[in-house]
């Protein structure tokens, strides 16, 4: 499998990482998407999102659990940023509406969650390298 790494100059150049990633994706996969605040994680969904046939805006779910957009295949877009400590007791499920067999979901700040994501069939890591510049790791996950 390996990591793919990849350095981008804009924010288009980060979609077409993404939309090429995308291009690997089945119904029931999650995709965990990490880094710091700006690196461009939704930026990042968004390419995703394009590639997968969703034509309406798509933007950050920081101050909902997630979005659920509609496309080729059904996209959830979570962002756990907020929840902190939510996974910690009497919210088991939580995050039930947006992982489904039928979508592929994306999710923002990962870690949050803990082991309570299961069906990871791939990590991103995205990081600022100096201005509109990112480097972006891609690793697929045995399926």
């Amino acid at each position: 499998m390996g990591v793919e790494r990849r350095r981008t100059e804009s924010a288009a150049e980060t979609e077409a990482v993404a939309a090429a990633a995308a291009r690997r994706l089945e119904p029931g996969d999650v995709v965990l998407v990490s880094g710091d605040l700006g690196a461009g994680k939704t930026t990042f969904v968004r390419g995703a999102a394009r590639a997968l046939g969703v034509s309406e805006p798509v933007t950050s779910p920081t101050f909902t659990i997630g979005q659920r957009y509609e496309g080729d295949v059904p996209v959830s877009h979570l962002d756990l940023y907020r929840l902190e400590g939510a996974f910690d007791s009497e919210e088991p499920g939580l995050l039930d509406d947006y992982l489904t067999a039928d979508s592929i979901a994306f999710v923002e700040w990962p870690e949050i969650a803990g082991t309570e994501l299961s069906g990871v069939t791939m990590r991103v890591a995205i990081a600022h390298a100096g201005g509109d510049a990112r480097t972006i790791a891609v690793e697929e996950v045995a399926r």
